[in-house]
């Protein structure tokens, strides 16, 4: 079971972006990729399921369990040639003192090689002891590589190297230059989700090749095969019930409401309830069914679009009103 994090040493060092960039690059070349973000996060899961071309699913110690996250990670990272599992913030940081819902934690719970994304802007010889502090901090993490990141130039990446080959055993995986083409656009919540722009997939794609170009590959996949074997048996997944669907649950998923957990829609159908997809934007009528989910978003960018479909506002409204059950969260309750 081939896996690795990807880690950094604090937020917004770039690890979402080489994450996409990676997880593009090694479908590209034919790899089934697994792709898994630590925590709750709904953007960054879209992008990287966007890029691997499959889900994403979340692994969140504060939701879940260490038995539910492990269950989630073997039953998905078992159908795919190689996982990776994008970190957030910094490989220590977390709301417990004592890390245990950190990323370091969970890179010690499922046995994962770190690699470091670091942003080097404006470093030179202060690398290597951010490195070496990584390392000592906590002794039971294999910090397997680095990825330097923002690089100013080729004179820039060759001291970096020469520093962090003389004072560490730490390989460099690949180096990044600063590049305005690899950004991705931000809001007051994080990133735009990837369903709200039309060039998504051209930009995951730009993005993979600009990462595949500036990162070894080969040793990303050799890091990733050097896991130990994980020593829990793999859960059988949720079968879904043989007989017809017990119900018809409408899910309202578009460029303005698009944020859902696929473990929550796969469950939903191991339950025996078929997903009825609905276009809050476009649809003018709902289909039959039993029940409605929104889920969230950012319905205020699409305002102009919803107030104009007035046909599906009031066929939701009289729904609810005849006791449709409806359950909305986030910009779906809004």
């Amino acid at each position: 079971m081939s896996r690795f994090l990807i880690s950094a040493a604090h937020k917004s060092s770039g690890k979402t972006t080489i994450s996409i960039g990676l997880c593009a690059a090694l479908t590209a070349q034919g790899l089934t990729v697994q792709a898994f973000k630590k925590g709750p996060d709904y953007i960054d899961p879209m992008w990287l399921a966007q890029a691997s071309e499959r889900p994403c699913f979340n692994l969140d110690p504060y939701l879940t369990s260490a038995e539910q996250i492990t269950a989630c990670f073997t039953r998905h990272a078992a159908l795919a040639d190689i996982s990776l599992v994008e970190g957030n913030k910094g490989l220590y940081d977390g709301l417990a003192l004592d890390g245990s819902n950190s990323n370091a934690a969970l890179a010690q719970l499922l046995d994962l090689p770190v690699v470091l994304v670091l942003d080097a802007r404006g470093m030179t010889r202060g690398i290597a002891p951010l490195i070496l502090g990584y390392q000592a901090f906590d002794k039971r993490i294999r910090i397997a590589g680095v990825i330097l990141n923002q690089l100013g130039g080729s004179r820039h990446e060759a001291k970096l190297r020469a520093v962090i080959e003389h004072y560490t055993d730490v390989s460099v995986l690949g180096a990044i230059a600063h590049d305005p083409q690899l950004a991705l656009v931000e809001r007051h919540l994080g990133l735009m989700p990837n369903q709200e722009t039309d060039d998504a997939a051209h930009h995951v794609r730009t993005i993979g090749q600009r990462v595949a170009g500036q990162v070894d590959l080969g040793r990303i996949v050799q890091l990733a095969q050097s896991a130990t074997p994980l020593s829990f048996s793999r859960p059988e997944a949720p079968k879904p019930s043989p007989s017809k669907p017990m119900l018809r649950l409408g899910i309202v998923q578009d460029k303005a409401f698009g944020f859902y957990y696929p473990d929550d829609l796969l469950a939903l159908q191991a339950a025996g309830a078929e997903l009825v997809p609905i276009n809050a934007l476009q649809d003018t009528q709902l289909p039959a069914m039993d029940g409605l989910f929104i889920g969230g978003g950012f319905p205020e960018v699409f305002m102009a679009e919803l107030q104009a479909n007035q046909a599906l506002r009031q066929a939701i409204r009289e729904a609810i009103e005849a006791n449709l059950p409806v359950y909305a969260e986030c910009g779906g309750l809004m």
